[in-house]
């Protein structure tokens, strides 16, 4: 976990380090002293997405909050997980997303909400759920989720900033740098969104050895990954369509399902829908091969490629 922590917290500085010279930059060729106004902008605009943020979730989902009176078993599974990982008991949402799926957001751990779509409880048998459970309530105890939030922030500002100043126009005294800077801070936007899409990535591959420390097995979670993709391949376009905003927060990116069914489809060698023990041992000792648009596509996505993502759990070790 503290790898993890590390690496984000380090994001975190270069990116607003990124931010911070842009400013100066911008503050400078504008001839403006006290340019430290743009970076508490900056910083307003993360404080308001800290703030709305888990409500925007709660709206575009359609998140309602579950009980353990309603649903018990649901409950049982999310206690006994937040009492492993030793945090406080998060919220239990379920959202009426048809797109089979679990998802984590807060503000922190004690304002933790572990959500899980109608699409996946239909999805799931009960150790598989689990698992993915146990994948949620690692983001929420490895506090990626705040961390990711703040990190989205930065490509958002650079946009604006970009945007402004290509459409600027001139200035009064004659020295055009408005189309330098916005240049310059769209080349920065490019490369801090794949920043922050790397970031993404390696708190996946966390959250699942997170999952697996938590007690699940590495099957049961690779098997609900499977079934996962498997499910959103059948859903319709227009329904993944509404998620785009939010798939950074899905345990898999469903708009790539259609692609990754048929890699996966693969690991299922007897057919039975699932990927079991001896399946995923098989796996381990095996050569993968991604391919270059593979890689390219991982490059720009949220999640890892998800054949990689399952031969990291093959090899994960059960006792933690």
């Amino acid at each position: 976990m503290f790898s993890l922590q590390l690496r984000m917290w380090l994001l975190v500085t270069l990116l607003f380090g990124i931010i911070y010279a842009i400013v100066v930059v911008i503050g400078t060729s504008m001839g403006v002293n006290n340019f430290y106004f743009y970076l508490a902008i900056s910083v307003g605009m993360m404080i308001v997405q800290y703030l709305i943020g888990p409500k925007l979730v709660e709206w575009t989902m359609g998140v309602r909050y579950t009980t353990k009176e309603e649903r018990p078993d649901l409950y049982r599974m999310v206690e006994d997980l937040s009492q492993k990982a030793r945090i406080p008991m998060p919220k239990i949402g379920i959202s009426q997303a048809g797109i089979p799926n679990a998802f984590a957001f807060g503000r922190g751990v004690r304002d933790g909400r572990v959500c899980v779509t109608e699409g996946i409880l239909n999805l799931l048998n009960e150790e598989e759920l689990k698992a993915v459970l146990g994948h949620e309530i690692s983001h929420l105890k490895n506090r990626d989720v705040l961390t990711i939030t703040l990190l989205s922030v930065i490509p958002m500002v650079l946009y604006r900033l970009a945007w402004s100043f290509l459409f600027y126009g001139r200035r009064r005294d004659g020295r055009d740098n408005t189309m330098l800077i916005g240049l310059a801070a769209l080349i920065f936007y490019f490369i801090t969104n794949l920043l922050v899409l790397y970031a993404s990535r390696i708190r996946e591959y966390f959250a699942d050895r997170g999952s697996v420390a938590l007690g699940n097995k590495p099957a049961a979670l690779a098997s609900a990954l499977y079934k996962l993709v498997y499910g959103s391949a059948r859903v319709d376009r227009e329904s993944i369509r509404e998620a785009e905003g939010l798939k950074a927060f899905f345990v898999n990116d469903p708009s790539r399902a259609s692609h990754e069914i048929r890699e996966l489809v693969q690991l299922d060698l007897d057919r039975s829908g699932t990927i079991d023990s001896s399946e995923l041992a098989l796996l381990r000792n095996k050569t993968i091969h991604v391919t270059f648009a593979d890689r390219l596509m991982e490059l720009l996505s949220t999640h890892p490629n998800m054949l990689k993502r399952i031969r990291h759990l093959s090899q994960t070790d059960m006792a933690g």
